[in-house]
């Protein structure tokens, strides 16, 4: 499927600020799963400087710095992906994992950022259920989890904030798509399965506007990480389009800077569409 995107998102300031060095993540992947074809980037104020880097997941950066006070920052973003897996769970699975996930010993450091968590007791009685409902299997959990935070959380539209804590998310039943995804993954590090946020875009027709979008992804022994998307409770196909991933929501962010001044940060404005090309 070919998707195209134009996002813009811009910051006001007032009275005008010193932007400090920002990190930027909206460079789609181009891997097996989607392939990146046009990619257009734009910053207002200019940069003096841009370093163009790939961080511990992989994910394309850009850091960029400035001069002089400024009242404002828009970052226009243009591109076109191909995604290319209709089918999910197109793999075999390596040993028939299951719960909870004890993963080969020389992945331990590796998938360790992806397994730190500090809501396991709290968390644990929830994922404990859905992990007897899937007969312990980890690919069965990590959908049926999918589906089941679907069926048990409102899913609401919160434009500001970060995400909320996941043991909030699971006592209010409702969280914004960011929420959801947090407390899917905090979930899956319960049952010992390494799990990352991801940061990027949905095709739907039914949503009333294009919005940005956050899911899951998992790793699964002969699959790799794979995606998963409480929003929508289904595993991710090939309607998504991944940008970033990372241990924690901050490090998939897709803006990540500060300013000095006296200005008192508004909530950014975003103006997103995405279509299917035909």
């Amino acid at each position: 499927m070919r998707i195209e995107v134009e996002h813009r998102t811009r910051y006001r300031f007032t009275p005008p600020v010193f932007l400090e060095p920002h990190v930027l993540r909206f460079r789609p992947r181009s891997n097996s799963w989607q392939r990146l074809d046009a990619f257009e980037f734009h910053l207002d104020p200019q940069p003096a400087g841009t370093a163009a880097n790939v961080d511990l997941d992989g994910n394309d950066v850009v850091v960029a710095w400035f001069e002089g006070r400024t009242e404002h920052l828009v970052v226009d973003v243009r591109f076109e992906v191909e995604t290319l897996r209709a089918n999910a769970f197109d793999f075999l699975p390596a040993n028939h994992p299951s719960l909870p996930m004890r993963y080969e010993a020389e992945l331990d450091p590796l998938l360790a950022p992806y397994l730190a968590s500090e809501s396991r007791a709290s968390l644990l009685p929830y994922a404990e259920a859905i992990a007897e409902g899937a007969a312990h299997d980890a690919t069965s959990f990590a959908a049926h989890l999918a589906r089941r935070l679907h069926e048990d959380c409102r899913h609401v539209v919160r434009r500001e904030g970060g995400p909320r804590a996941a043991e909030e998310t699971l006592r209010r039943r409702e969280g914004a798509c960011r929420d959801l995804a947090l407390l899917y993954v905090e979930l899956c590090r319960t049952v010992g399965l390494a799990a990352r946020f991801v940061s990027g875009y949905c095709l739907s027709e039914e949503a009333e506007r294009d919005e940005l979008h956050a899911w899951a992804e998992v790793y699964l022994p002969g699959g790799g990480w794979r995606g998963f998307d409480p929003s929508t409770g289904f595993a991710v196909t090939d309607r998504h389009i991944a940008v970033a991933a990372g241990p924690t929501p901050l490090a998939a962010s897709p803006v990540s800077g500060s300013f000095r001044g006296e200005a008192v940060a508004e909530s950014p404005e975003i103006a997103l569409t995405i279509r299917r090309r035909a």
